[in-house]
């Protein structure tokens, strides 16, 4: 039999620009048979809106057509954003014969100045035609929200013009209508006016017009809390156009301290009770002109504002400066009913359609949207009738995602199990390890969750590809294959790996894993899973997975028979084109293309999709008769050399069947017969032999649907083992004393005692580390009644712990213990064959901990048993649980290029520096950071002050270049050296009365490296490069007094003069002409001291 996939049909191309190639999916309608490719960023640079292609199967061409889908997937009665919405990243089958469903998740609505992402989805019809689009996750534009701009026209507000022109861009940037938000202006000085009400206008370029007009009221006196009591009063009037259900707010805009601020705690205390937000805004141009502290009013304008004060008030310097902060106030004006008060996001940017799968049970779509509530992602069950989006307290619990970004619903499918359907979704984020979660819908339509499981390494995107399999074909989900990618081996490659789990009632199970890749190559094994409905005619599914990185990224495709989890076939994508990139990052396989009843292959690459037509299958059946059908010794009717000896006939018939079915001729076959197969050495003689006086015969053939038969005569040797006639054999039995009384039957009373070792502390946390990851119990069991025969103890304990070793009983009681680590569990056999009658035995049992594993607890359950009738089992258990948390044991060290800093008194002190070297000295230092310990330290976050400059004086270093990722943006090259000419300036500086530089004494900014995936026992550097002012030094002042030192292991020196400082502390005076030197020399060492501490 062969089923090695194939024969290249065709590959199609397009631009791998446009990502061509990243999703595939098999199609046909009244016209033929399709490829669909997905083809998301399809369109120009700037606008890549994505698309999909149609490739037909039976067409002369190797290209595809675009079926301009991207501007006709839009929903009318928004602001659409269709560039860059990703359109053809999710493909899929519905419900509907003949038509299909894509999806942009990246599409856009605007909202005023937002843009929210709730993703788009689209049918389209049998003629690629787009049918509705949908977006079950659409916003509604803030909803309706009536604001009151409050605005101080006193004469102190100098100029005008600029106040306007922030008014025009604050209305530019609301979502102004009749039902979204409304705006009414009051001005004021020592009474308020309405320039106009909320329905004055009905357009925002109406309103716009009318506020460009507004002129400045004036007035001696700034009465800033009478004019917000007159706009909480008259504003919000149902005469005035305010709506019943609309958000109030309120925007206060003032340059000066208020006349009336005894009426402060009423007013705000009125708004607080009508919930109006209340924005504050603080012009400070009047203050800084006459040089007012600004400390009163800001204090002011901070009570007037809502809560928190950092998002609801603004100051600005000047009435020039309000243009700046009018967007910013837009946008959070907008938030108020967008995220509730600048709260997270809900599915505002949630991305529905990235993934989705057409359930069977009903007509309802499953959709990820991975960008749901912070990224933590959610389903979405849509109907043409509804959408249930379901809330995030829904799988909030399950996914124990604080803040992780689980991107639940980055993959959806369903299982059956023959009555149920069950929803399942990926969450590769989850945890960081990845998570699939397994519910249904309960009776008031929310999800239950059945069963969730884990990926076992960060990073490795565990449930980001899910593929069930019925392997027998009986409409019940068999087996869940779950993707992990991403997953590294021990060689530090992305091999991916996929995961086994077998499906009952809802609940997951681990079965192991589907091998593929070498070790040796990154390969991203399980990127794409397609389930194949039997190539090779054993009456069970099959699978395909594709490796798209694997052969230096040309890709690799592995075909699984569904009985069998070894390797089937193994498909090089550089055998079947040479030209083709990232072969198997997309896989279709659930249709018959060519009509030879075979399913076919569809893979997607790079720029390219490859149709595999799979080869036709012979299956031959061989069978065997014989005549007679027993050999009779006695009896000898042939002759061979001229004996007679005892023979037989045996009759060898094949016949085959193909498929397809159409006929394809008869298969050529070469069987052979072997006599006495069974015999395991060629130098035992074989019992019989044919006519060619061997044992062996060979014959070639050709086997069609009608049977083929050969008979041959097969000669019985004379000499055989005919001694072994008759076998005979004597069974008896002595049974085993119990001694449990005359009535045999015996009652145990087993007590267990389980104490945590000396070592675990009793009230903190227990430190795990590479040195001390031992986790030891003193077990005791007791028998306080009759014998208990096979006692043992069993114990169950968590994933981050191994079985060690026991520490045996000191009385020499034999105990035995063995684990299963597949289902961490563990049996001890104690004293056997019976544990006495008031017999203790005492012994240890010890764990390691797995540090690949790392949890916050360790958790052991330990339960004594017996065969014996155990008459108070309530006594029989004990479990412990200790929380642990574990030490990083990460080394830091240094080094530096520069030990000590010389001091030249005739070196040239640039007045501009136009490139690094005009600066001073190159000072390189490396950080080296290095893990001894933990197996996967997923991140390590360093940090550290690094001395930029005397407080008040001069600079010390300046940060050049690094060749690390870190947050250095800010702090590299400030003064753009080598761009343009800079001018430095020093003063002098006395030192004397610095103990040492640190973050007081000097100006520090910090430098934060987040160092990724650290394995055990590897190395990272953060390597820095600075440069010395030599500037600074030159303007050092010098104290002719006698001081006391602190001289550490740096030694800095002046040429021309010989001196020598020793080890250690020098206490005392200096003597004569050395004295300068001395003072000199202690003056550097502060400078030379900090840039040690620095490099430590």
């Amino acid at each position: 039999m062969s089923c090695d996939l194939p024969e290249v049909n065709r590959v199609f191309s397009e631009p791998s620009v446009e990502e061509f190639g990243y999703t595939v999916q098999q199609f046909r309608n009244h016209q033929g048979k399709w490829l669909l490719v997905g083809s998301p960023w399809s369109g120009y640079n700037q606008d890549r809106k994505g698309d999909v292609y149609k490739c037909e199967i039976r067409g002369a061409s190797s290209g595809c057509q675009r079926l301009n889908l991207q501007n006709s997937v839009s929903i009318s009665t928004v602001s659409n954003v269709n560039v860059n919405m990703s359109l053809g990243l999710t493909l899929t089958r519905t419900a509907t014969a003949d038509t299909f469903m894509t999806c942009g998740p990246l599409w856009a609505q605007k909202c005023g100045s937002q843009y929210y992402y709730p993703g788009i989805c689209a049918e389209v019809s049998p003629l690629f035609n787009p049918l509705s689009s949908f977006s079950p996750a659409l916003q509604t534009c803030g909803g309706p929200m009536d604001i009151a701009i409050v605005l101080d026209g006193s004469n102190s507000i100098y100029p005008w013009p600029p106040v306007v022109a922030f008014l025009k861009k604050l209305l530019e940037n609301l979502d102004i209508g009749p039902d979204n938000t409304q705006v009414s202006i009051i001005q004021y000085a020592v009474d308020p006016d309405f320039e106009f009400y909320l329905n004055s206008y009905k357009t925002k370029d109406s309103i716009i017009a009318a506020a460009a007009n507004i002129p400045q009221k004036s007035g001696l006196e700034t009465n800033t809390f009478r004019a917000i009591e007159f706009a909480r009063r008259q504003a919000f009037l149902p005469t005035n156009g305010a709506r019943p259900g609309a958000s109030k707010v309120m925007v206060v805009v003032t340059d000066g301290e208020s006349h009336d601020k005894g009426l402060k705690d009423d007013v705000i205390g009125k708004c607080e009770q009508e919930k109006i937000t209340r924005f504050g805004i603080a012009v400070l141009g009047y203050y800084i002109r006459n040089d007012i502290d600004t400390k009163n009013l800001i204090a002011e304008i901070k009570s007037i504002a809502s809560t928190p004060t950092d998002r609801y008030f603004f100051n600005v310097s000047a009435e020039e400066a309000l243009l700046e902060i009018a967007g910013t106030l837009g946008d959070r004006i907008f938030n108020i009913e967008g995220t509730g008060k600048g709260g997270d996001f809900q599915m505002e940017m949630s991305q529905v359609g990235f993934s989705a799968h057409q359930t069977k049970n009903q007509n309802m779509m499953m959709l990820g949207a991975v960008g749901a509530y912070g990224w933590s992602g959610t389903v979405v069950h849509y109907t043409p009738q509804k959408s249930d989006i379901f809330p995030k307290t829904a799988f909030e619990n399950i996914l124990e995602d604080r803040n992780h970004s689980s991107l639940l619903g980055y993959s959806v499918t369903t299982l059956n199990d023959g009555s149920t359907e069950y929803y399942v979704a990926g969450a590769p984020r989850s945890n960081h390890t990845g998570q699939v979660i397994v519910y249904i819908i309960n009776s008031k339509g929310q999800p239950t969750v059945i069963d969730s499981q884990r990926g076992d390494q960060i990073g490795s995107y565990y449930g980001s590809v899910l593929c069930p399999l019925d392997v027998d074909k009986d409409g019940v989900s068999d087996i869940l294959l779950v993707g992990a990618p991403m997953f590294m081996n021990e060689q530090k490659k992305e091999t991916g790996k996929v995961y086994l789990l077998s499906f009952t009632k809802g609940i997951l199970s681990d079965q192991g894993i589907l091998r593929g890749p070498s070790p040796v190559d990154n390969a991203r094994f399980g990127m794409s899973i397609s389930a194949v409905p039997d190539l090779n005619m054993d009456g069970y599914s099959d699978v395909v997975v594709g490796a798209p990185l694997e052969d230096n990224n040309r890709g690799v495709i592995y075909v699984f028979n569904g009985d069998k989890k070894k390797l089937r076939t193994q498909i090089l994508g550089s055998k079947l084109d040479p030209a083709l990139k990232y072969f198997g990052r997309s896989l279709d396989a659930n249709s018959d293309l060519n009509d030879d009843t075979i399913p076919d292959v569809s893979v997607g690459a790079y720029g390219k999709v490859v149709q595999l037509w799979s080869r036709g299958l012979a299956v031959v059946t061989a069978r065997a008769t014989f005549n007679p059908d027993k050999v009779n010794i006695l009896s000898k009717t042939c002759r061979v050399s001229g004996r007679l000896v005892s023979c037989f006939n045996t009759t060898v018939c094949f016949s085959a069947t193909f498929r397809p079915k159409i006929p394809v001729g008869p298969v050529a076959l070469r069987y052979n017969l072997t006599l006495d197969a069974d015999l395991q050495s060629s130098r035992v003689t074989s019992r019989g032999q044919f006519s060619n006086s061997e044992r062996v015969l060979q014959k070639d053939i050709r086997v069609s649907t009608r049977e083929l038969c050969d008979t041959y005569e097969v000669f019985v040797q004379v000499k055989i083992d005919n001694m072994k006639l008759c076998v005979m054999s004597l069974l008896t039995q002595i049974p085993f004393s119990k001694d449990c009384g005359s009535d045999e039957l015996c009652e145990s009373d087993l007590l267990l005692n389980v104490k945590k070792g000396e070592m675990i502390p009793s009230s903190s946390k227990m430190l795990v580390s590479f040195k001390n990851k031992r986790l030891s119990f003193t077990v005791s069991v007791t028998n306080k009644k009759e014998n208990a025969y096979n006692t043992r103890v069993m114990a169950t304990y968590s994933k981050n712990l191994f079985y060690a070793s026991i520490t045996p009983p000191s009385d020499e009681t034999e105990v035995k213990c063995s684990s299963t680590r597949e289902t961490r569990s563990l049996s001890c056999q104690v004293g056997y064959p019976a544990l006495r009658k008031n017999q203790e035995v005492t012994f240890v049992i010890n764990f390691d901990f797995n540090l690949n594993q790392l949890q916050t607890e360790a958790d052991v359950s330990f339960e004594a048993l017996s065969d014996s009738t155990e008459v108070n089992p309530s006594d029989n258990h004990a479990s412990i649980s200790i929380p642990v948390h574990y030490d990083s044991e990460i080394a830091l060290s240094r080094e530096a290029n520069l030990n000590f800093y010389v001091v030249d008194m005739d070196n040239e002190v640039k007045t501009t520096v136009n490139t690094f070297n005009d600066i001073g000295p190159e000072f390189k230092f490396s950080l080296k950071v290095r893990n001894n310990a933990q197996p996967g330290t997923p991140s390590l976050c360093v940090s550290q002050s690094l001395y930029f400059k005397e407080i008040d004086c001069c600079p010390l270093v300046v940060l050049q270049a690094g060749d690390v990722s870190c947050e250095v943006a800010s702090l590299v090259n400030p003064l753009k050296i080598s761009e343009k000419p800079y001018t430095p300036s020093f003063s002098k500086e006395n030192l004397m009365s610095t103990e040492e530089l640190n973050c007081k004494t000097a100006k520090c900014q910090p430098m934060k490296c987040v160092l990724k995936d650290m394995g055990m026992m590897s190395d990272f550097f953060v390597n820095v490069t600075t440069r010395i002012w030599n500037g600074t030094f030159a303007a050092v002042s010098i104290d002719r007094q006698i001081h006391l030192f602190h001289i550490v292991g740096v030694t800095i020196s002046k040429p021309g003069v010989k001196g020598e400082i020793p080890v250690g502390v020098i206490v005392g005076s200096v003597i004569g002409g050395l004295l300068l030197l001395a003072l000199v020399i202690g003056l550097l060492w502060k400078v030379c001291a900090s840039l040690l501490h620095f490099m430590m």
